[in-house]
């Protein structure tokens, strides 16, 4: 029987084998890739986006909590958003009058995530508590004003850093968490139906902190981690992942299916956006900004969206920007940060309303606000 020593050697040789492998193989699909989306369209003469900063302009502000925003979400169907904060509560906005329909007090205040179910009737949140709780806003309140927890999701062994309800279900929602895996649940049950990663050797090899289902076929969807790669499921397949995505060199913040689902974009501590091909694996664009003059580093990117033609990627920096890029060209078209009454902290989360008409907006210094776009803009 081999003694450890033994079997850490074996493994460390193993690892390198792996590791060499893994660079010949990239250097293999970077010659095969011999060209990226910005060339080929430059190639072909597309003209870059033309948008001045008259073509998306604050229109509201939400103002009502008193902690860092963290996270929001919008209804698939009507004008509401969800947001949660550092206060620990969860506010239920109407984004045409900037009204607040519901303000919900969460038992654990260390809230990281919230998604609204595709009938605009219920919300789910997760955070430190490693659940996912879930209210319905149909519910009758508490003597106090606040509303009880129809449902909790416990399972998970780390803290819930984001969640997402499968669209057009209402009963099947996807969490993603620091204990490395993605869950499957069934709402009505609050039963796991399946766990992607974990002991399976496919798996995530650090904290899980993004996903995204693809509308298109709800039944794939992808995780990003601070192992920084995605990795591609099929809900039907469990026991591994379809496939594994690599190019960022630091945490991946955030990940959001391209609108025709057949690729996806990322947003990393390494201060890049990148885009990729599902299928092939390739990497089709980095979108990669300069350093801040005044500490010669990359602001990271916590958040990103697509517009509904996917001509515009918006992605939120730590350092107050967000970026409008040309997704073909991968040029900065604009840059919400610069504008008058843009936020005066970092943007953690953002998101397009479901008729691509808004963007919602979520900082750091405690408000969320609405950009709307002006005239009618076929590009977005």
């Amino acid at each position: 029987m081999a003694s450890v020593a033994e079997l850490k050697e074996n493994h460390a040789v193993a690892t390198a084998k792996v590791n060499t492998l893994r660079e010949r193989l990239r250097q293999r699909r970077q010659m095969l890739l011999d060209t990226d989306v910005e060339r080929y369209s430059k190639a072909q003469g597309r003209a870059p986006v033309s948008f001045n900063p008259t073509d998306l302009v604050c229109c509201r502000t939400l103002q009502g909590h008193s902690g860092k925003v963290y996270s929001l979400d919008w209804t698939p169907e009507k004008n509401w958003i969800v947001s949660a904060s550092q206060d620990g509560r969860l506010i239920v906005w109407n984004a045409l009058t900037s009204q607040k329909t519901h303000a919900i007090k969460l038992h654990c205040p260390w809230v990281m995530t919230c998604a609204f179910a595709p009938n605009g009737q219920s919300v789910a949140c997760g955070g430190l508590d490693s659940a996912c709780s879930i209210f319905n806003l149909n519910s009758q309140a508490d003597r106090d004003g606040n509303l009880p927890v129809s449902r909790m999701l416990t399972g998970h062994k780390g803290y819930v850093s984001s969640c997402q309800y499968v669209p057009d279900q209402e009963t099947r929602l996807i969490t993603s968490s620091g204990d490395q895996t993605c869950v499957l649940w069934d709402v009505t049950t609050g039963q796991r139906i399946s766990i992607f990663g974990g002991e399976f050797p496919s798996g995530h090899t650090a904290d899980v902190f993004s996903l995204s289902i693809n509308s298109s076929n709800t039944n794939m969807f992808v995780s990003g981690s601070c192992d920084a790669t995605v990795r591609l499921w099929d809900i039907r397949i469990a026991s591994r992942a379809v496939r594994t995505y690599h190019g960022h060199e630091g945490d991946i913040n955030s990940v959001k299916f391209f609108p025709d689902g057949q690729r996806f974009g990322t947003g990393s501590d390494d201060g890049t956006c990148r885009l990729f091909d599902m299928r092939t694996g390739h990497q089709l664009q980095v979108y990669s900004r300069e350093p801040d003059r005044n500490d010669n580093e990359l602001p990271t990117v916590t958040s990103i969206a697509f517009s509904i033609s996917g001509r515009l990627l918006f992605a939120g920096y730590s350092n107050g920007d967000c970026y409008v890029w040309d997704t073909l060209l991968a040029e900065v078209v604009l840059n919400l940060g610069t504008l008058q009454n843009s936020h005066e902290g970092r943007i953690s989360c953002l998101g397009l309303s479901s008729d691509g008409s808004a963007l919602c907006t979520g900082s750091w210094d405690k408000n969320l606000k609405i950009w709307a776009f002006s005239g009618h803009r076929k590009i977005v």
